[in-house]
């Protein structure tokens, strides 16, 4: 492990087998870039990180993994958009994607195979989320690929809503000479869904077949739910390459899980596939929304393997 002088800060730097990985654990328990070097010396992208600036920056960057928490996406409350509605009646303000990413975290441990860090919340992030509760990010490195678990602790005296997630960017294409096109995705899902932006509903479609390219627009803001079984894969068709995706749960049901898609543009050097524990707006659709009782733990996990 190696440490390195990053925007006035100090990044880390994982060298296992042909894995390369590079985190800030520090500042919302990121996970910047992932890299492989392949066997005739070529070094292969897996999660895209951009040139930045400034820390101040650092949390809006469209890179690495976002962790997404204390629910994903965007949560409503009657209509109002970024707020949700507390299990004693209060609406309160909910981020866009929780305020994780936004976060300070505590470093619980640091070693040769990865890092554990726990999120130390501000009076912002409390006001938010008003729970006596530890949530820790961890990260296992492995030669071709990454083990990641979120874990919520309930240290209060009533049950926790939670319905947490990944937004990893992906470097897409990762083959010089490819596009889109090249790259297929295959999820087990029985039913898609999108989020109407106006009032935060689930509504049907798009309609997705089950081995999807990337260049596919109705990709784009999809949301794959009631997986058949709990692991999807990405493939460069011309090379059989991809990522296989595993994801898991502790303490609690998987049923709701999902899996959502997004780019920003067609241009794009990235692309996302986001691991949920159910869609977005959990709080108040009552989909995919996970309750911790005093004094238990629950964990989502995610593996990512390069083949």
């Amino acid at each position: 492990m190696e440490r390195i002088a990053y925007l006035g800060r100090t990044i880390y730097r994982w060298q296992v087998g042909a894995s390369s990985f590079l985190a800030l654990p520090e500042a919302g328990a990121r996970l910047m870039n992932w890299n492989v070097t392949l066997g005739d010396g070529t070094v292969r992208d897996i999660l895209y990180w951009p040139e930045v600036r400034s820390m101040e920056e650092f949390a809006r960057v469209r890179g690495g993994n976002p962790i997404l928490f204390p629910f994903c996406g965007r949560s409503f409350d009657g209509g109002q958009v970024d707020s949700w509605r507390d299990d004693r009646g209060e609406r309160r303000r909910m981020p866009r994607n929780g305020f994780a990413r936004e976060s300070a975290f505590r470093v619980i441990r640091l070693d040769e195979g990865g890092f554990s860090a726990q999120l130390e919340a501000g009076e912002e992030a409390k006001a938010a989320y008003p729970y006596d509760y530890e949530f820790v990010v961890s990260y296992r490195f492995e030669p071709l690929g990454v083990f990641v678990e979120l874990q919520l602790t309930n240290l209060g005296r009533m049950p926790m809503p939670w319905s947490a997630g990944h937004h990893f960017y992906f470097t897409v294409p990762w083959s010089g000479g490819l596009n889109r096109d090249d790259y297929v995705l295959e999820v087990p899902a029985g039913r898609s869904v999108r989020q109407d932006f106006e009032t935060g509903r689930l509504v049907d479609g798009p309609r997705l077949v089950a081995r999807e390219t990337l260049s596919d627009q109705e990709l784009v803001d999809a949301i794959q739910t009631e997986l058949r079984r709990p692991g999807f894969r990405l493939t460069e068709a011309p090379t059989g390459g991809g990522l296989d995706f595993d994801i898991g749960f502790t303490n609690t049901s998987g049923r709701d899980a999902a899996v959502v898609t997004w780019t920003a543009e067609d241009v794009s050097p990235y692309y996302c596939i986001e691991p949920w524990m159910g869609p977005p707006n959990g709080a108040e659709t009552k989909v995919g929304l996970h309750h911790v009782g005093p004094g238990q733990t629950q964990k989502f996990t995610v593996e990512i393997r390069v083949r």
